[in-house]
């Protein structure tokens, strides 16, 4: 969707025309709210950020897959440790990044 200039709107002009508004959002309108000349919020209506909110579960499964596919490849490759081995590693590093108090 493409936001006009008559989309961004000041604070202080939200707080004024807030019933507008959201008349104007429900009908299908989106709205940056602007603080100190700055975009601060965005407007949308509710059914939209539902959708929005779903949208972005979905990403985030899509990205686990992608590692889990990454680390399958990772495994068929040879590019493993074993657990242990690979805690104990970690357990290196940190303890040599953590130094004694004087």
């Amino acid at each position: 969707m493409v936001i006009h200039v008559s989309d961004i709107v000041a604070f202080s002009d939200a707080r004024a025309q807030l019933s507008r508004l959201v008349d104007e959002v429900q009908q299908g309108a989106e709205k940056i709210i602007t603080k100190n000349g700055e975009p601060a919020v965005a407007m949308i209506d509710a059914r939209r950020l539902d959708h929005y909110h779903q949208l972005e579960r979905a990403r985030i499964h899509l990205l686990l897959l992608e590692d889990v596919a990454s680390g399958l490849d990772d495994v068929e490759a040879g590019r493993t440790v074993p657990a242990a081995q690979a805690l104990e590693s970690l357990r290196q590093r940190r303890a040599s990044k953590v130094k004694p108090a004087a």
